[in-house]
């Protein structure tokens, strides 16, 4: 009997409690149960769920109060308008109506070099602001790498340009040196040490060189096929910015204004605000993973702790206790271990929160403000709903126990009762992952695959189960008594075992997915990229120097650089219907569709490139299309559709007749749109090549700058390694909180082994009771523990090997082959985890009377 039973409850008239009865005896019977180590298990589960939830929570609140904080200095403005072209005048004139003050930039990339006989140049992201500029915040600079900073107090005087200290060290030039830009020298007055308003746009990952917009004209830079993003910048009253604000949406709205965005306080820099949202969806899933094994953790160990206490709340009844005080006894005792889980796990959520903002310093360049209360009230919200969700159902019977249980083994209703409490965990559990991804489709697609992922597991481990029951009860099968014994039992309990295997399925297929994610995927990824993969761009040259380079590029020993045309086009109708952002949903379509295009065109099919639908146009001069299939799909263009470009103010009409899968791992020169030379070969266009560049090499690409200062040399390797480098701050986070879904993982074994310890101690016992010996009595174990363990273990593999297939091709989009060993892995993986679980249950059974074993049992 159970030590609830044995604690002396006070006498009431039909034992309902007074509250103050109440708590008492709910603190005995928590008291109890700690020290007898049945509450441990839930609480582990509910802290680490709660931390992991509550440290992205923190995160992501600290993140949002600093970006509301700072957003008009990491805009430089109030408002900004956009523009692939210069602005329109009516803006500047409806700013200055209504009182506001301006400033503008203009950013591209472009090489800057220097003088002397061995020139160098580097890529360079160039940044002409006009005065008064930033409007907002402050830029800060020095007058050396190693100097203290100070806010600038003016833009760069005429003549003189401010750069990053990352192009002084790749030029070796120092503050007071000269640096070409363009066609022109400039003096090198000062290093930038800090520029909020500059995101992470990809012309932006080259260090910065900023001059006077008044200065930029006399670099000859600003050329045709020149990509140079203008800005508007306005600040002043807040209502006055409204004002203009509704007036500027009225200018551009429906496509109105094509290549013109706007961008307000609420935007809070995009650039910024859409990295640091990935990252934190990214963080948002591993803790939602981290909070759904907590909930298969918490539901095993209730359902254990269920399953010890029925027999003391069924004396309990006899001795007259109500359902109503039960079930206020249960909900009192679990009431208190979630709010203390809760607050265990908001403090360990705090303080890896602040790990998290260790790992992703670099990408959040501001002081961030302390979080709010809000996070944690959540996190304690989340305990609760794990805690009462996943726990509570299976302590319902415990309150509907009837008394004659005392004497014979009968639930009455209370096993349906549970299923019933069951389905509204779920439901509630659904609503915690939605709140906790702060979107209904991440939350619904998260809570839906974790419910399907428990259907399938559920329905093919009754299927084995029933399956190999029958199979080693046949005749023609000669198994031995263990394995008959052994799958006669599990399916006699098939429920509780299907529900074990699931459980112990599911964690191993997280541990799987964890260590594939870690190797397999990274491996992959890296393989998809040959080393000898192009890593130099030189974009920008004219027609009139394409044979001049083409010679240059020979002579140095690149003879198969191919350069390729690119002409400028914007998508204005498909099918005859008029195309603009606000025919799209998505963000990326929007976008897409409001810059200009880099159409190209040629006879031959890239190497590769593979036609996935359609056929290759070859050498017709009727105008066609080849589009690439991802453009395809986001704009919902297929083989058929008649697309119209607008090319230098003339339309290019033409049919897409073939879709292409690219292979962008190549690094080689692509296209979204290639078209037949007959349709484009009129119109105005500049030539891009690439190919590998040794670092002994980088001297030809400086000497060919300096003899073309308009080309622009991309060096692949820098840029990468920056956004590898990003990468690799929000992996490093990634794993951090994979330690909390580690631990959760380890939970659920462990869960999901001891749960049946119990009947496995009964069977055992009983079965030595009746005269079988200690090695039929192990033979049966083992044979058990085999068949749970090699189940649960090809499951799991199967899964994270689809899922590892789905990230692969959907995510990281390469191909991942199919691994012959993950599955005897995690078949072996599953074998020894259940068999050290059962080893570590049992042990003690066979070398005890079995009489002592049923009367413990």
């Amino acid at each position: 009997m159970s030590d609830a039973a044995q604690t002396p409850l006070p006498r009431t008239a039909a034992h309902r409690l007074a509250w103050p009865d109440l708590l008492r005896q709910a603190w005995r019977m928590t008291a109890r149960d700690w020290r007898a180590g049945e509450l441990t298990m839930l609480l582990l589960a509910l802290v680490l769920a709660v931390a992991a939830l509550a440290s992205v929570g923190f995160l992501g609140d600290r993140l949002q109060k600093g970006l509301e904080r700072d957003a008009r200095k990491m805009l430089a403005a109030d408002f900004i308008v956009r523009a692939d072209h210069p602005v329109e005048p009516k803006f500047f004139q409806q700013a200055k109506a209504l009182d506001l003050e301006t400033a503008t930039t203009a950013i591209f990339p472009s090489m800057v070099g220097t003088g002397g006989a061995q020139p160098l140049s580097r890529l360079a992201a160039l940044k002409a602001v006009s005065t008064g500029y930033p409007l907002r915040g402050e830029l800060r600079i020095a007058s050396s790498p190693t100097a203290a900073d100070h806010p600038a107090t003016s833009i760069p005087p005429p003549g003189v340009v401010w750069v990053d200290p990352a192009l002084l060290e790749a030029l070796k030039l120092n503050v007071g040196d000269a640096v070409r830009v363009g066609s022109r020298s400039f003096t090198i007055g000062a290093v930038i040490t800090r520029e909020l308003d500059r995101g992470f746009a990809f012309v932006n990952f080259s260090p910065r060189l900023m001059l006077r917009f008044d200065d930029l004209p006399s670099t000859g830079l600003i050329t045709y096929g020149s990509r140079v993003t203008y800005r508007l910048l306005v600040a002043g009253a807040e209502p006055s910015v409204a004002t203009f604000s509704q007036w500027a949406h009225q200018q551009i709205d429906g496509g109105k204004l094509r290549g013109v965005a706007l961008e307000s306080l609420q935007d809070g820099q995009p650039q910024v605000r859409q990295t640091l949202d990935r990252a934190s969806h990214f963080l948002t899933l591993v803790s939602l993973l981290t909070a759904l094994l907590a909930a298969v953790a918490i539901a095993m160990a209730a359902h254990r702790y269920m399953r010890r206490h029925l027999d003391g709340c069924a004396a309990m009844r006899c001795l007259g206790v109500s359902q109503r005080t039960l079930r206020a006894l249960f909900t009192i005792e679990f009431v208190a271990l979630g709010l203390l889980g809760g607050a265990l796990g908001v403090a360990l959520g705090y303080a890896g929160h602040l790990a998290l903002l260790a790992w992703l310093g670099s990408l959040i360049d501001v002081t961030l403000p302390q979080p709010g209360v809000l996070p944690a009230l959540e996190g304690i919200a989340a305990g609760l709903v794990l805690l009462l969700g996943f726990a509570l159902p299976p302590l319902l019977p415990l309150t509907r126990v009837p008394p004659v249980r005392v004497l014979r083994r009968e639930w009455g209703e209370a096993e349906r009762t549970a299923w019933a409490a069951y389905a509204l965990g779920i439901v509630l559990f659904a609503a915690l992952l939605i709140v906790a991804a702060g979107e209904l489709k991440l939350g619904g697609i998260v809570a839906g695959g974790f419910a399907g992922g428990l259907l399938v597991f559920m329905c093919v481990a009754r299927v084995a189960l029933w399956a190999s029951a029958r199979l080693v009860r046949s005749e023609r099968l000669n198994a031995g008594i263990g394995w008959r014994y052994a799958l006669a039992s599990l399916e006699r309990r098939s429920g509780a075992s299907a529900l074990q295997i699931t459980a112990l399925s599911i964690g191993l297929m997280c541990l799987l997915l964890i260590a594939m994610t870690r190797n397999d995927l990274v491996n992959g990824w890296r393989k998809s990229t040959p080393p000898d993969a192009p890593n130099e761009f030189i974009i920008d040259i004219q027609p009139d120097q394409r044979a001049a380079v083409t010679q240059y590029l020979t002579t140095h020993g690149w003879p198969d650089a191919t350069l390729s045309p690119m002409v400028r086009g914007r998508l204005v109708a498909i099918n005859g219907k008029a195309v603009n952002p606000d025919s799209y949903k998505s963000e990326d379509a929007r976008r897409l569709v409001d810059r200009e295009f880099n159409l190209s065109y040629t006879t031959t099919l890239p190497s590769d490139n593979r036609i996935a639908a359609g056929e290759w146009y070859g050498n017709s001069d009727k105008p066609q299309i080849s589009i690439e299939q991802g453009l395809a799909k986001l704009i919902n263009v297929k083989p058929g559709d008649v697309l119209r470009f607008d090319v230098t103010g003339l339309t290019v009409d033409a049919p897409v007749t073939s879709v292409r899968k690219l292979d962008w791992g190549s690094f080689k020169v692509n296209f979204f749109v290639l078209m037949p030379p007959s349709a484009l070969r009129d119109f105005p266009a500049t030539f891009i090549t690439s190919f590998h560049l040794a670092p002994s090499q980088q001297g030809v690409i400086d000497n060919l700058i300096a003899t073309w200062p308009g080309l622009t040399a991309i060096d692949m390797g820098p840029i990468l390694a920056q956004v590898q480098n990003v990468l690799e701050q929000v992996i490093g986070a990634v794993q951090f909180l994979f330690a909390f879904t580690l631990a959760a993982g380890v939970l659920v074994l462990y869960a999901a082994l001891a749960g049946t310890r119990d009947e496995r101690m009964r069977e055992s016992a009983l079965l030595r009771a009746l005269g079988a010996s200690h090695r039929q009595v192990r033979a049966v174990q083992i044979a058990e523990f085999v068949a749970v363990g090699a189940l649960s273990g090809l499951m799991a593999a199967i899964g994270a090997q689809v899922i590892g297939w789905v990230l692969a091709t959907r995510v990281f989009e390469f191909y991942l082959s199919f691994d012959p060993w993950l599955l005897p892995a995690g078949v072996a993986a599953g074998v020894v985890c259940a068999a050290l679980g059962g080893w570590l249950s049992l042990r003690h059974v066979l070398s005890r009377p079995a009489l002592q074993s049923l009367r413990d049992a």
